[in-house]
């Protein structure tokens, strides 16, 4: 049995990806999801990847989640914050619903995930903690008030924790997608992804799940521990900083 990773929002997407790439490369991971049970149990069927329904939003859901994780598989080594909504919406157009919704799913969930198992992974000095954010953080569109703030303050939140950690064995990093295949993207016109393509994405393609579950795998590896409060762009050249 290979090191236990924990994925969160690993139902579909890029969470799915990096799920099934850690699995194949010997990790015994756990997958969580929040609602799509039918995106779960196909994973689990495709990957053997064992699977955990709860909401990352909710504190005392995540408390229980893990510790049944933990319960079943053994001590959580890797962790992948990767669930995320992206609900577009101008401020001046957006409720105060909406804006607390995607602040507790993409960043709170941050907290709430990594407080399970920051105490034990100090105490073993070791741990992979790797944070999902996006090109986002760094240049939003239009639309993105509420997800690029919470992205943005992902990165910071990357930051301060390896600087906490470092000294205990564990690294702290994040990955920035840029614009990648997933039901996220799909909803836009194809004329538009072309464009983006075109004008935007110097390798000339975009995104693959792939791409981003790579990179994760050599975050997550013993070697990768010279590597810390790092934020990886995975964008095809779209922004370079």
């Amino acid at each position: 049995m290979g090191r236990v990773a924990l994925v969160s929002g690993a139902s579909r997407g890029i969470g799915r990806g990096i799920a099934k790439a850690l699995a194949e490369a010997g990790y015994t991971v756990a997958a969580n999801y929040r609602s799509d049970d039918g995106a779960a149990a196909s994973l689990a069927a495709e990957s053997g990847v064992k699977t955990y329904k709860w909401d990352v939003s909710d504190y005392d859901a995540c408390v229980a989640g893990v510790e049944k994780v933990v319960a079943d598989l053994g001590p959580v080594e890797v962790l992948v914050n990767n669930a995320g909504i992206s609900p577009d919406k101008f401020l001046h157009k957006m409720d105060a619903a909406l804006w607390h919704k995607v602040i507790a799913t993409n960043l709170d969930s941050f907290f709430n995930m990594t407080h399970q198992v920051i105490n034990p992974m100090r105490q073993t000095g070791f741990g992979r903690i790797i944070n999902i954010a996006s090109l986002s953080a760094f240049a939003p569109s239009y639309g993105e008030t509420s997800y690029g703030a919470a992205k943005g303050a992902m990165v910071s939140f990357t930051k301060a924790l390896a600087k906490e950690s470092a000294a205990k064995g564990i690294t702290v990093n994040a990955v920035a997608p840029g614009y990648v295949d997933t039901d996220m993207v799909r909803v836009a016109p194809q004329e538009w992804i072309d464009n983006l393509v075109k004008d935007h994405i110097l390798v000339g393609r975009i995104g693959k799940v792939e791409d981003v579950a790579r990179c994760v795998l050599f975050l997550a590896a013993d070697e990768a521990d010279f590597i810390t409060g790092a934020t990886i762009d995975v964008n095809g050249g779209h922004l370079m900083r």
